[in-house]
Order: C-alpha cells, then sequence, then structure tokens
C-alpha cells in the first residue's frame, strides 16, 4: 500500500469531528484534526456548515480516502435522523471531491484502535494520542482520527489478504 492521507469523520449534529492521517504501511502519522462546532444553529445553517466545512478540510488536505462512521440507533429517533442528516451533510462534501468513502461501525473503530469494541471515548482519545504521538486531542476529533486509522489498519489488512490469496494461488499453479 502506497502512502495514503486518509480523512476521517466523526458526524455529529452538533459537533462534527474530523482528522487527518497519512498512513505509510501500518504506521499512522498525525496530519491535523478539529472540530466543526454547530450546536446554536438552526438546524438547516448546521447542515450547511457541516458540508462547507468538510469542503474546506477536503481542499486543505487533498485526501485520498474517507472514513465515516456509521449512524448507530439511539433510543431517540429524532436524534438519530438529525446525526444521519448531519453525517449525509458530510458524505456528500466529500463525494463532491470524487472521494472513495469507507464505512465503519462504532464498534469495528473502537476494535481498531483500543482492541475491544465496547471502549469508551476517554479510551479512544487516549490511544489515539499514543498511537499518533499528538497532544490532548478533542474528544470528537479523536473519534474521527480513530475511524481514519481503522480505515488505514483494515485497508492495509485487506491489501496483505489479497496479496496472500495470490502467492498462495501462484504456489498451487506452480506446484501442478
Amino acid at each position: 500500500m502506497s502512502d495514503d492521507i486518509i480523512l476521517g469523520i466523526d458526524p455529529g449534529s452538533r459537533i462534527t469531528g474530523y482528522g487527518v492521517v497519512k498512513m505509510h504501511k501500518s504506521k499512522a502519522s498525525y496530519i491535523a484534526s478539529g472540530c466543526i462546532r454547530v450546536a446554536s444553529l438552526p438546524f438547516a445553517e448546521r447542515l450547511k456548515v457541516i458540508f462547507d466545512g468538510i469542503s474546506q478540510v477536503v481542499a486543505d488536505f487533498s485526501p485520498d480516502k474517507v472514513a465515516v462512521e456509521k449512524v448507530f440507533m439511539s433510543k431517540n429517533p429524532d436524534s438519530a435522523i438529525k446525526l444521519g442528516q448531519a453525517r449525509g451533510a458530510a458524505i456528500v462534501a466529500c463525494a463532491n471531491h470524487d472521494l472513495p468513502i469507507f464505512e465503519y461501525s462504532a464498534t469495528q473503530i473502537k476494535q481498531a484502535v483500543v482492541g475491544r469494541g465496547h471502549a469508551d471515548k476517554n479510551q479512544i482519545q487516549h490511544m489515539i494520542n499514543i498511537l499518533l504521538s499528538s497532544d490532548e486531542t478533542q474528544e470528537d476529533a479523536a473519534d474521527a482520527l480513530a475511524a481514519a486509522v481503522c480505515h488505514g489498519h483494515t485497508a492495509d489488512g485487506i491489501a496483505a489478504l489479497a496479496l496472500q490469496a495470490s502467492q498462495q494461488g501462484r504456489r498451487r499453479r506452480r506446484a501442478r
């Protein structure tokens, strides 16, 4: 796998976190992170600010790929719908730049970064700070960085499995 710049997004209807990492083999390096805070705005304006904010992040850092956390079902349907709309605004901002978008569940992201699927936000934040040798990363930005790292590690694993399968196929053909 060549060096890829991966944008991770932790969508939210009040705070959308973003994180940008560079993957070299299986090592992630911190590039940038932050939060788009929109809690005080009317909902339609929130979506516009999220769209514009993610569009600007894409323009600033030119990622090769995007990793986005999937929507989870909450007890409050209204909250889940708003989260889905905020997620959609972020995804369309990336799709407008023709970026490949990969989606991961919160459990997959936690498993990839912390080693267990039910880690809490503090554990994710702590591990991201260790993995990326970064300072105290904001909570939502740490979740976004975790999505990017998850994709980097998942993509490496898939590439390694494909290579292994290809090599095994060649060995079988030679053995015949």
